[in-house]
């Protein structure tokens, strides 16, 4: 085999160790919509109770 052609085969097997790698990885992380979504959610709730006027103090 020449030189050239065993380079390029090592480097596609090494890109696709890579891609698998990554696929695994991400499969295994949370996703972020979830959080993003409650943190939005909490973040307007905060929001609500801070502009709501003071409860009068008998």
């Amino acid at each position: 085999m020449h030189t050239q052609t065993q380079l390029a085969r090592h480097r596609m097997t090494e890109l696709h160790r890579q891609a698998r790698a990554h696929r695994l990885a991400a499969e295994a992380r949370p996703p972020r919509q979830e959080l993003r979504t409650r943190l939005g959610w909490t973040l307007v709730e905060v929001g609500l109770r801070l502009a709501a006027p003071a409860p009068a103090t008998p």
